[in-house]
């Protein structure tokens, strides 16, 4: 990985953006992609696609991130000015407390921490703790009362990002940063059209992000009805479930790029698997297989028309929907280049045999 490539994924990583709060992010990735595309099209829902034109005949190929990450949302703001949450994602509650945040009004950003229970005052409690949940989980800015927050512009509907910064490990194949799910993925879209400068791939090539994917797929369907494509790649980061052991594991870090055969919302078809297996080999590019138990905007797009053949494609990364994701750096390079190298040899001979024709 080069240091524009790095520089690139701490800036995106770094940009707070939750569901339906994905501006700061669509922003830097519509001034990134401009210069690489024959032009730009934004939807209703804030998806942003930018399209490399082929022949009137040629294949409609789109790899699709998304942009949004984990986060929540102001639901009430009780008398003493703490706040009342609402997931927009899947946190583990465990993993919520004691950490910082960015409170988004419409009179600024403030900052914010999640409530905890100090040890001191869990003793002579005894007993085993109730399992926490989300509702168990207050929001503090500091306020004094809700007059206060409110007269500082706090609404519910506001928005409350993770705030924190991307680092480089002293593995340096590692990286450590929040919303890799999935910054991951708009930060592969640019640097593939940066590969793909100069370069007349055999299709019509779509690249671009999806917004509200992380409650429940919302942005894909509409972006698929508005650029109408033949087949469909989401570029997605995955669950790693590799700390304690590696042997019998999927989703293991430095091990290739994923390719999703199952997952709950998708089977991928074994044409367009066997496709991208042999892209890969051709290349050189490693991967690994990867069955999740969790879904995709590739779920949110296959039965658009007649039936859209889509998979996800992506990486591994450690501790995903929290405030610190580990990553591997050789997985984001293989992903890269693999979303280069099926840009450039997906042609229609190549779809008519995915599709069956």
């Amino acid at each position: 990985m080069d240091q524009k490539t790095w520089e690139r994924l701490v800036k995106y990583t770094e940009l707070q953006g939750t569901s339906g709060q994905e501006d700061a992010v669509r922003k830097a990735f519509r001034e990134d992609i401009s210069p690489l595309v024959d032009r730009v099209e934004q939807n209703g829902m804030g998806g942003l696609f930018g399209v490399k034109e082929g022949a009137a005949d040629a294949p409609r190929v789109m790899f699709a991130a998304h942009l949004d990450e984990v986060g929540f949302m102001v639901a009430g703001i009780l008398p003493t000015g703490a706040l009342q949450v609402v997931a927009l994602g899947g946190w583990n509650p465990m993993t919520v407390p004691a950490h910082r945040f960015t409170l988004f009004t419409k009179e600024g950003q403030y900052p914010v921490v999640s409530s905890s229970i100090a040890p001191h005052l869990l003793r002579g409690k005894g007993g085993a703790a109730q399992a926490l949940t989300i509702d168990d989980i207050l929001f503090d800015a500091g306020f004094e009362s809700k007059e206060q927050a409110e007269a500082m512009g706090v609404r519910p509907g506001d928005f409350i990002v993770p705030e924190t910064k991307t680092v480089r490990m002293a593995n340096p194949n590692r990286g450590l940063s929040k919303a890799y799910d999935n910054r991951f993925g708009v930060s592969a879209i640019v640097s593939a059209l940066n590969d793909l400068q100069g370069v007349q791939t055999p299709n019509t090539l779509i690249m671009g992000a999806n917004t509200q994917e992380e409650v429940g797929l919302r942005g894909a369907l509409p972006a698929v009805q508005q650029m109408k494509p033949d087949v469909f790649f989401a570029v997605d980061s995955s669950a790693a479930n590799d700390v304690d052991q590696t042997v019998g594991r999927q989703g293991v870090l430095d091990q290739g790029t994923l390719i999703r055969v199952f997952d709950p919302t998708v089977v991928t078809s074994p044409r367009l698997k066997e496709f991208i297996l042999q892209t890969a080999e051709d290349n050189h590019i490693p991967y690994q297989y990867f069955v999740s138990k969790g879904g995709t905007d590739a779920g949110g797009v296959q039965k658009y028309g007649q039936g859209l053949p889509a998979v996800a494609l992506g990486v591994a990364s450690r501790y995903i929907h929290t405030h610190e994701t580990v990553w591997s750096i050789p997985d984001f390079d293989a992903a890269r280049e693999l979303i280069v190298a099926l840009a450039k040899n997906l042609d229609r001979s190549a779809l008519d045999d995915i599709v069956g024709n």
